[in-house]
């Protein structure tokens, strides 16, 4: 994991994985960190406002400044790193974007950290504590900015980090705004211990109800400023945190009470690589949920592929169910639009568009809005693609292994399918999405979204050629038939466990249980697989994986092939995915082998009765 968009003191400089953030930011002491179904349907947060809901009845779309605030790229910080931001480029990225995105439903403008701080990086604060704009980089203050953004038709974003920051204390004698009694050394701990991503902040004590009036202060202000979008960042669990210390819960909690009672409609959104442990109080209190790391890389450009791009492949899996109407999994910027200094190819540029619009994603850019090039309009004005990510769509997981070639899918309520080829090999391959994977076997009509074309009939699958981390999208229609399938289930007392495998409850399993226990030469073997004729069948495999995890899977004793499983999010969650096995006409045995490592827990396998 990375870090997330605010650093305290000198800005951070944030790294591409865990143990680099870890050991960076240690080195500068400032401390960073159901139902099983092929293509499942969001699910609708709980939420306590009705205002919430309609605030994130889709995925928003956007702009935000901290892509080109933590880039080296030549001329975007002249004044240093992390100037960027500042009113007069805010003004001019509004302006482009309510002349060229606008009329595709883009419409926040989010200001990100270092609205507050001087160009030196020392924060500025109000006589009641609270962050007050810094005069050059906001001459005309934050509510200037507001007006302007809503002048062009858009909406207007803030950000701040959770907690009291520790230069706002002011010796615990600061006042609380409209709190009578209340100042800064009420609403912490006595002890001051630190909280957030970066410990830049003192903890919230929220058993003083003073605490709560500092939020309510913020929420207030904000209001009254006019802003619609609230980015509070280094929540944790997550943010590289844990531990009591770091459970930012109460304060989200505390953001929508304060928000609710402003009576403004503010978008809640929550930062970075939140722990999908408490997903239930991300969904129950907020409207949004940064899934992963910064996408951004810290380099010459705004962002790289294998920086953290590509690790989106591997984490939006698990989060897939939690996603719909009220609360979307938020996969951070989308850096598409500016060619070279996206530091992408084409092709990555595509691939990146295309997982942030299949998994519901919010659609914001982080480019210069000013200086985009033909593709990238391309990429981002796509309605068809927009469409889908913004309509009744549910988001997309994937329904093959998360192998160098996989396929996503989603199944739509029209009956079509929303269909996605993934290459992330480094080289070009071919990829195929068999209907077998989808539920059904024939015939299907494809279109084709980024090129905006029809395929025609397709019978059984579709193949196409794809470019190194390369992707293509289509809908798939089918005109053929549901799949007929023979259902065996992984605790059947004809199976063979060996190794460390064994049997374990499932309530979500669909016998109940499952086998477990798959690791360090751990086998589960399915006997008396019978098909009526030789050929490479589509199984289908429900599995239980709190992780990404690897198995080979292999019949009759034959060579195997290596699969990675995507997470399910949890060990109290099945999904299914397909894998091909070749068999022969008859009885077959199918192996599924742990190998050297730890593999999923398996709940059954479903074999098509044709191939």
């Amino acid at each position: 994991m990375r870090s997330s968009s605010y650093s305290p003191g000198t800005p951070a400089r944030r790294s591409t994985r865990a143990v680099l953030v870890l050991a960076l930011t240690a080195a500068m002491a400032t401390t960073l960190p159901a139902a099983r179904a092929a293509t499942p349907t969001a699910t609708t947060p709980t939420t306590t406002s009705g205002a919430e809901a309609a605030v994130a009845a889709k995925p928003y779309m956007g702009w935000s400044s901290w892509s080109m605030q933590s880039s080296k790229y030549p001329g975007l910080n002249p004044d240093g790193d992390y100037s960027y931001l500042t009113e007069k480029n805010v003004l001019k990225q509004t302006d482009a974007l309510a002349a060229k995105l606008k009329p595709y439903g883009y419409e926040y403008v989010n200001l990100d950290a270092g609205w507050w701080r001087a160009q030196d990086w020392k924060p500025g604060f109000d006589e009641y504590a609270r962050q007050k704009a810094d005069p050059d980089r906001f001459p005309r203050g934050m509510k200037a900015v507001a007006d302007h953004i809503h002048g062009k038709g858009l909406k207007a974003g803030i950000y701040l980090p959770v907690g009291l920051e520790k230069e706002a204390y002011g010796e615990g004698k600061a006042p609380i705004w409209n709190a009578e009694g209340c100042t800064t050394a009420d609403i912490v701990y006595g002890d001051l211990r630190t909280t957030n991503g970066w410990d830049s902040a003192y903890k919230l004590d929220f058993s003083n109800p003073c605490a709560q009036k500092y939020v309510d202060s913020q929420a207030r202000l904000f209001a009254d400023w006019g802003y619609d979008f609230l980015k509070l960042d280094g929540v944790g669990p997550g943010s590289g945190k844990n531990g009591d210390q770091y459970d930012n819960v109460a304060d989200v909690a505390a953001w929508q009470k304060a928000i609710a009672a402003t009576g403004r409609p503010i978008h809640l959104e929550i930062s970075w690589s939140l722990d999908m442990g408490r997903v239930a109080d991300w969904k129950k209190y907020s409207n949004g949920w940064r899934i992963d790391t910064d996408v951004e890389c810290y380099c010459n450009t705004l962002v790289s592929w294998d920086n953290s791009v590509d690790d989106r492949w591997d984490d939006a899996p698990g989060w897939t169910r939690h996603a719909g109407p009220g609360g979307w999994n938020d996969l951070d910027s989308l850096d598409v639009g500016n060619g070279k200094m996206d530091g992408l190819t084409k092709a990555e540029r595509q691939s990146y568009a295309t997982l942030w619009a299949i998994a519901k994603s919010p659609l914001y850019t982080g480019d210069d809005l000013t200086k985009l090039d033909s593709y990238g309009v391309s990429l981002l004005t796509n309605r068809e693609v927009i469409a889908l990510n913004q309509g009744s769509t549910p988001p997309a997981r994937p329904v093959t292994p998360s192998d160098p070639q996989q396929v996503w899918a989603a199944k739509n309520a029209d009956g079509s399918y929303t269909v996605a080829l993934f290459n992330l090999a480094d080289s070009p391959a071919a990829v195929t999405a068999d209907w077998a994977t989808l539920g059904f076997t024939g015939k299907a009509s494809v279109r084709d979204l980024w090129n905006r074309e029809n395929l025609g009939i397709h019978k059984n699958k579709v193949t196409q050629a794809v470019p190194a981390h390369g992707s293509r999208l289509f809908t798939v229609t089918p005109r053929g038939a549901a799949l007929a399938s023979t259902g065996y289930e992984a605790e059947s007392a004809t199976n063979t466990l060996s190794g460390n495998a064994s049997l374990a409850d499932c309530p979500a399993c669909s016998g109940g249980k499952k086998v477990g226990n798959l690791y360090v030469g751990g086998k589960l073997r399915f006997n008396d697989v019978v098909v009526a004729k030789a050929g490479t069948y589509m199984v289908k495999v429900a599995y239980v994986s709190g992780d990404p995890r690897s198995i080979d899977v292999s019949a009759n004793g034959n060579g195997a092939r290596h699969h990675k499983f995507p997470s399910t999010g949890d060990w109290g969650t099945a999904e299914t995915v397909s894998v091909p096995v070749t068999l022969k006409a008859g009885a077959n045995t199918i192996t599924f082998d742990s190998g050297t490592g730890y593999a999923p827990d398996i709940d059954r396998i479903d074999v098509p009765k044709s191939s």
